[in-house]
């Protein structure tokens, strides 16, 4: 069976089972920030385990896209050097919310297992939480196993949970013996004839070299019973209702049929090695460095493919940065293993192998055709960026190892790293891309004596110490929703949404008062709480918009209530169906169960839902006069301004901005309704209808559309408020366009009355600076522009002047005024403030032209900051390395530095010591001299 075959074949059998097919969430969690990316079939089931969330159906199945490459489950580095592992697979699942448990899932698994799959079952054995004696009397009635097959392991192997507290239970896993099924197994060394029966000991220990070429039996199905709740202090109460979450790896089982032991071998990746393979000249061999590159390269092209198509970019933080990691290991090893030798082979192929993963897997997943021609170009954009930093690194580490120290003349055996030292070189990693591999490489180069133990051991505590510090950012969150609401949840006490109708309500019970994180009785004046309410008009914030303000209020004592009011400064849901109001009180006591009055800011309101209505009218523009690889990323919508992260690779130019403003203000002029209409999420898609990534939906969504002069301009999901035409939003203006990530950019607008008064600010400046300058608006640009030539004359000619000066003091300089004869070694050492950066370099150059052979050292200060440069002669730069002198200097006026042998610079900020820096400067050079 081919990976495609076994990917249907799961769900269809599900399906026919009562199961309702669910489509894989995407690889950004939506609204989880403990997540770096979704790396199980049960994360988008999360909130219906924990019962925050309830769904039409009480079975599913899925077949989810998985990538675990940082945070608590973090493959990356064994990729390629084991059979299993990876960055990207596809994890095919069964899940029973609260519906059937462990008879119904044993069956179903044995089922598809033997029968469906046609797998021998003397060749399958099951492991089962060792206290799980209900998992092992089925596993005996259902398959017939034997007790000598069913393996009792502890907790660590058989025992899930989500967290320290919550839904947890007994997993029982299904193995399967390669030596029987696959046609390239050969038994370990000392090993011969059948193994038949094997005690507990015996099998953990063959099973669980999990990741190995070596291990006999692989685990390839896990059902996981959750039947518990884990209190505070480790209690295991039974749920009410336990359910069920099966997670079956594709590639696994695709190796199991396809008769191989290594995933990389089977039809899903094996094609991505031949053609690797094909693009470098070589032939696969797996046992070669070149065959652990091809590995690598699948994998992550895999990976690379399948996270820029669900939204995730690669850059300098979080999750986009692990992207960022893994794109550039796979490039490195291309051209560091597989192109080095590569006749003339100096162009890009990371591009093309990730050209080649979308032909392979588009069916599978059609917003991969979709987005490829955006997949293919932040690639080719990535690996243009990756060359150029990694000569950048190549360079930092020649001035790495220019050093003195490193250039002493020591022997091999006595050259080390001190601590300082590892953490340059985890910068090196961390800031600038720097392959470690690289850089352990260069080590043993320049004669360092260290084996890969203690590199690794040594470099990873360098940059763990160097992450702690905050340079590089901690993506992996530890929020979790205060279980109270998961408790209000339960006794069905959800909020019913009005305010697509209206802004008021007079008849809302309080169902719920919290305080400090608890439930309580009542709130007072004075007191900051949340009040929940069975039904309101309040918007809770989601999709980017803000949650809406307004006020509470009581009936007056006099006709039965409490004369409570209370301000509400903000609206959230965090629990699915609950709409949770922060609120401050003002006056009179609310208790639960209490009637009040709940209404919204209706002005606010409406400037929120023109900026709403606005973001989508300027996505569609964008998407039309950008392209269609332009995806939402991020919102804002306030009532004062609306900001839109989107993916786009170049800053927008001055005619699109005014094409985008041109097209939203013409739909706004034509004054199109806006319609909204709810329907099942399947149904919303096949529509046309945009899906926002990172967000997350229920069964029923509502659908957003806008007309245009003849067919739709917009249509996305949206639960947002909206105006009911897009007349009501009156005005748009862009104010910003600016790049917050590498390929995405952030838009900031303006709608209304807000636009109409950045407009009439703008006129009002025009005004000022034409009655300024005695000029017209017409001649207005005309103006400015011949006072900016006449600006950068005069700049000019400063600048020429202070040149003329300091070359006047560097020639005494030079004729022995101020240098000095150290060791045989000329050294001029001087202040040169008053000189740009340009300058100060010039002027270098100048003064060791003129001694022909020596060290100069320049120093200026200008806003409170001091730069300095170091300038040696070739004669000169072996024995007085410019890097070392600077590395000496810059602490002296509160800094650093660094450079080559020949020139460095560095800086500080502590001005008042520069004459000090510069004194000091002899000294460094006679030390170094001998």
């Amino acid at each position: 069976m081919t990976g495609n075959e076994i990917r249907e074949t799961f769900l269809s059998y599900f399906e026919r089972n009562g199961h309702t097919r669910v489509r894989s969430s995407p690889l950004l969690p939506a609204n989880d920030p403990t997540l770096l990316f979704t790396n199980a079939g049960m994360n988008q089931f999360k909130d219906v385990f924990l019962g925050l969330e309830k769904r039409d159906y009480l079975r599913a199945c899925s077949s989810q896209k998985c990538l675990r490459a940082g945070g608590k489950h973090n493959d990356l580095d064994e990729v390629g050097k084991t059979a299993r592992h990876h960055t990207f697979f596809e994890m095919l699942g069964n899940f029973s919310f609260g519906d059937y448990f462990k008879r119904e899932a044993i069956e179903y698994a044995w089922e598809f297992v033997t029968e469906v799959l046609g797998l021998d079952p003397q060749y399958l054995r099951v492991s089962v939480f060792r206290e799980d004696d209900e998992a092992r009397a089925l596993w005996k009635e259902v398959a017939g196993l034997s007790d000598s097959r069913i393996y009792g392991l502890d907790e660590k192997d058989n025992f899930w949970q989500m967290a320290d507290t919550g839904p947890c239970g007994p997993c029982s896993e299904i193995f399967i013996d390669l030596a029987h099924v696959t046609k390239d197994w050969r038994f370990p060394e000392g090993a011969t004839g059948e193994w038949t029966e094997l005690d507990r000991e015996e099998f953990s220990r063959e099973a669980f070299i999990i990741g190995s070429d070596a291990g006999r039996f692989l685990e390839f199905w896990n059902l996981v019973f959750m039947q518990f709740d884990r209190s505070a202090d480790g209690t295991l109460i039974p749920l009410p209702k336990p359910s069920v979450d099966t997670g079956a790896g594709l590639e696994r089982i695709a190796a199991i049929k396809q008769g191989v032991t290594s995933n990389y071998l089977t039809d899903l990746i094996r094609p991505i090695i031949d053609f690797t393979a094909e693009l470098a000249g070589r032939r696969y061999e797996h046992d070669s460095n070149e065959g652990f590159a091809m590995r690598v390269i699948a994998d992550h092209a895999r990976a690379t493919a399948f996270s820029i198509a669900d939204g995730i970019l690669p850059a300098n933080e979080g999750r986009n940065y692990v992207l960022r990691k893994i794109m550039r290991r796979a490039i490195y090893q291309g051209r560091h293993v597989l192109f080095a030798q590569a006749d003339g082979h100096e162009g890009l192929f990371f591009n093309q192998v990730v050209n080649f993963v979308i032909d392979q897997m588009k069916d599978a997943y059609p917003e991969l055709e979709t987005q490829r021609d955006f997949i293919v170009r932040m690639v080719t954009l990535e690996e243009q960026r990756f060359a150029t930093a990694l000569s950048v690194g190549i360079q930092k580490l020649d001035a790495f190892y220019a050093s003195s120290r490193f250039n002493d003349g020591a022997k091999t055996a006595d050259k080390t790293l001190t601590s300082e030292d590892w953490r340059e070189l985890a910068v090196l990693y961390d800031t600038f891309g720097t392959p470690r591999d690289l850089i352990r490489v260069s080590l043993a180069e320049h004669g360092f004596a260290i084996d890969e133990e203690q590199f690794n051991q040594s470099f990873d505590a360098a940059l763990q110490a160097l992450q702690q510090t905050g340079t590089t950012e901690k993506a992996e969150g530890k929020a979790k929703t205060n279980p109270v609401y998961a408790e209000v949840v339960s006794r069905n006490e959800r909020s019913q949404f009005k305010g697509y109708e209206t802004t008021r309500v007079d008849d809302a019970r309080v169902v719920a008062v919290l305080k400090g994180g608890s439930e309580v009785p009542e709130l007072s004046a004075g007191d900051e709480g949340e009040v929940i309410l069975d039904h309101t008009p309040f918007y809770a914030e989601s999709g980017g918009q803000v949650g809406d303000v307004g006020r509470l209020s009581n009936l007056p004592a006099a006709a039965g209530g409490t004369d409570f009011i209370a301000s509400v400064v903000d609206a959230y849901s965090p629990a699915q169906g609950l709409i949770v109001h922060k609120i401050k009180g003002e006056k009179g006591t609310l208790k639960v169960g209490d009637t009040v009055s709940a209404e919204v800011d209706a002005e606010k309101r409406d400037a929120t839902r023109r900026n709403h209505t606005a973001t989508h009218l300027m996505h569609a523009a964008l998407r039309e006069v950008l392209g269609t690889h332009v995806k939402q990323a991020g919102s804002v919508v306030a009532p004062n301004y609306l900001r839109f992260d989107f993916s786009h690779y170049q800053p927008l130019t001055k005619s699109e901005i005014e094409e985008i403003e041109n097209l939203v203000n013409y739909h706004i002029l034509r004054n199109e309704p806006v319609e909204t209409n709810e329907m099942a999420i399947e149904e919303a898609m096949r529509s046309g209808a945009m899906a926002l990534f990172g967000e997350k939906y229920g069964e029923k969504v509502r659908v957003l559309s806008i007309k245009g002069a003849e067919d739709i301009f917009s249509r996305e999901l949206c639960g947002g408020t909206h105006v009911r035409a897009t007349g009501d939003i009156g005005l748009f203006k862009i104010v910003s366009d600016e790049s917050i990530a590498s390929g995405v950019r952030r838009i900031r607008a303006l709608t209304g009355v807000d636009a109409f008064e950045r407009f009439r600010e703008a006129e009002a400046i025009v005004d000022r600076v034409t009655s300024g300058l005695r000029t017209s608006r017409t001649e207005l640009p005309a103006q400015v522009e011949r006072l900016q030539e006449e600006l950068k004359k005069a700049r000019r000619e400063a600048d020429d002047l202070r040149m003329k000066i300091a070359t006047g003091a560097a020639a005494s300089s030079a004729n022995g005024d101020e240098s000095r004869d150290v060791g045989g070694v000329r050294v001029i050492a001087q202040e040169a403030s008053g000189l740009d950066a340009a300058g100060m370099r010039q002027l270098s150059d100048t003064l060791l032209a003129r001694i022909k052979s020596g060290v100069v050292v320049l120093g200026r200060t200008g806003d409170g900051k001091v730069s300095l440069i170091v300038r040696t002669s070739s004669d000169v730069s072996n024995r007085v390395p410019a890097g070392q002198v600077i590395k000496e200097l810059a602490p002296i006026v509160g800094g650093r530095g660094g450079g080559k042998p020949d020139m460095a610079e560095g800086g500080g900020n502590q001005p008042e010591k520069l004459a000090e820096a510069l004194e000091a400067s002899f000294k460094v050079v006679e030390r170094l001299l001998g």
